[in-house]
């Protein structure tokens, strides 16, 4: 079992605190400014998500963003997608970061600082999304390297926004503003940037003054068909995914 003194200062790319209720707050960062996505941040979430999940005095879980964005930067360093190790690599953690996100046996809320155009699901595995209104959602860095969108937002975006409707999100790098994505079901609330951690710490705390085992079961028991979706198409969808990324190591060797 993790304790929080254990793990607090082990990823660089994500802040931890917690409230003496058990409310914990996790801001995603790269060196204190907006979060830059790559490999080794993609290694690092796995433990930080299994760390947070075993560590039974969390309460209730809120994941936000720095600056001006709570995801839209990415970087390839860190990635292999063209060999068939660093690939096997990135299946695994991608994998593994979905299972640990529903491992975390507490509500979650994400707090959407920003734009969300890569790793949307992460959001979409949380209990109650806030969002700003500048936040925006697209998935946007899959096509751009010419690969499959198969990491779990082929999954979660048909289940949350309807099938017709998430597959043209995913097939045409829609752009969904935060009161369309509000409509659709995406978004609980749009909160003022300046009032958004606060309205989530006051849900948090809420949920935090439940009977332990009831806000943990709860948890359990709404995540449940998440878990069945997602055993059923992140692997296949994954693979899927590396062999697009082959085909675009072959044509890059031409």
């Amino acid at each position: 079992m993790s304790t929080l003194e254990t793990y607090k200062n082990s990823f660089p790319n994500a802040h931890l605190t917690r409230k003496p209720n058990g409310v914990m707050e996790v801001k995603f960062h790269s060196r204190g400014e907006k979060l830059v996505f790559d490999g080794y941040v993609h290694e690092q979430f796995v433990e930080l998500f299994h760390a947070i999940g075993e560590d039974r005095e969390n309460r209730a879980v809120i994941l936000t963003g720095s600056g001006d964005a709570f995801m839209d930067a990415i970087s390839p360093e860190g990635f292999d997608f063209f060999t068939p190790e660093g690939f096997d690599k990135i299946l695994r953690e991608g994998r593994k970061v979905l299972s640990n996100i529903l491992d975390i046996e507490v509500p979650m809320i994400t707090a959407l600082n920003g734009p969300v155009v890569l790793h949307s699901e992460y959001a979409l595995l949380t209990d109650i999304i806030l969002a700003t209104p500048e936040t925006i959602f697209q998935d946007k860095p899959h096509f751009e390297f010419g690969i499959v969108p198969g990491d779990g937002v082929h999954v979660l975006w048909p289940e949350v926004i309807g099938s017709i409707r998430g597959r043209y999100f995913l097939l045409t790098r829609q752009v969904l503003d935060a009161q369309t994505a509000k409509e659709w079901g995406v978004v609980n609330e749009i909160v003022p940037a300046g009032q958004l951690l606060a309205r989530a710490h006051e849900i948090a705390d809420g949920i935090a003054a439940l009977p332990p085992l009831t806000s943990r079961y709860t948890r359990i028991a709404l995540t449940q068909p998440l878990r069945r979706l997602l055993e059923e198409g992140v692997g296949y969808g994954l693979a899927l995914e590396g062999i697009s990324a082959a085909q675009v190591a072959r044509s890059m060797a031409q």
